[in-house]
């Protein structure tokens, strides 16, 4: 299991950011979160204007950010999972020709927190570069770069309410007779990918189980196991299994069904 994560933020024309207006940006988004620009003689205070540093430290971490001249390698099945939920997405990666490459370092970090931290720094750029037009995040999801400045100010937010949609997609599916959804993103936090998969329930619901689901495990981890049965409501039980989806090229999954009660 990953316990970091590297985000590419995508850029319409290569472009440095200015790290002195991205801390001050990061400050003011997130009066909670200690940041400073740091260079090879340490921690910079903000009034000196040193804004070519690539490192920041955040909430005692740091983070890079480094600017790369250059698109993105094409990924046809990133942009096509985009496009679902984003129709202009892969006209956006068509068309970006810079990128930022973003990530926590550090060793034995829990990934949530380096979401969060990542994601707030993220926001922070895209409000301070206007060149700023999409996000890729840890190679698996795309997000408009607007709806993450925009979600990204809950980075800190308590259980439930912060940004996980921006680091996991929910992708419905229909099967014969059967509804279905897999994420797609929720192996860094949890070890495996959720399959859903059901003939009881409506697609809403469903998706709604499937998020809820999904953000408990990037809270607590792994601790669904192999064959556990767990309640969606008073009426419904959920149940649990390790396997290799069959449907996704032997993608590790929590596959899971629902079955209703009278």
């Amino acid at each position: 299991m990953s316990n970091s994560f590297l985000a590419l933020v995508l850029l319409e024309k290569p472009t440095t950011p200015d790290m002195v207006l991205v801390v001050k940006t990061l400050r003011a988004r997130h009066p909670e979160l200690a940041a400073e620009i740091v260079d090879g003689r340490g921690a910079e205070d903000i009034r000196r204007p040193s804004g070519d540093s690539p490192l920041i430290r955040c909430g005692g971490e740091m983070v890079a950010v480094m600017s790369m001249p250059a698109p993105i390698p094409p990924d046809p099945g990133l942009w096509s999972r985009a496009a679902s939920t984003w129709p202009e997405a892969k006209t956006v990666a068509a068309r970006h020709r810079g990128h930022l490459i973003v990530s926590v370092l550090g060793q034995n970090l829990q990934p949530l927190s380096v979401a969060r931290l990542t994601t707030a720094v993220i926001g922070a750029l895209i409000a301070t570069m206007p060149a700023c037009c999409a996000v890729v995040w840890d190679t698996k999801v795309a997000r408009p770069a607007k709806l993450w400045m925009e979600m990204s100010r809950q980075s800190f937010a308590q259980f439930p309410d912060y940004p996980f949609t921006l680091w996991i997609d929910i992708m419905p599916f229909r099967s014969e007779a059967k509804i279905g959804a897999v994420t797609m993103g929720l192996s860094a936090f949890a070890g495996r990918e959720i399959e859903f998969e059901t003939n009881k329930l409506a697609l809403p619901i469903m998706i709604d189980r499937v998020a809820g689901l999904a953000v408990y495990l990037i809270e607590h981890g792994a601790v669904v196991k192999d064959g556990d049965t767990f309640g969606g409501d008073e009426h419904e039980r959920i149940t649990a299994c390790f396997r290799l989806s069959e449907r996704f090229a032997g993608l590790p999954v929590l596959f899971c069904t629902a079955n209703t009660t009278s």
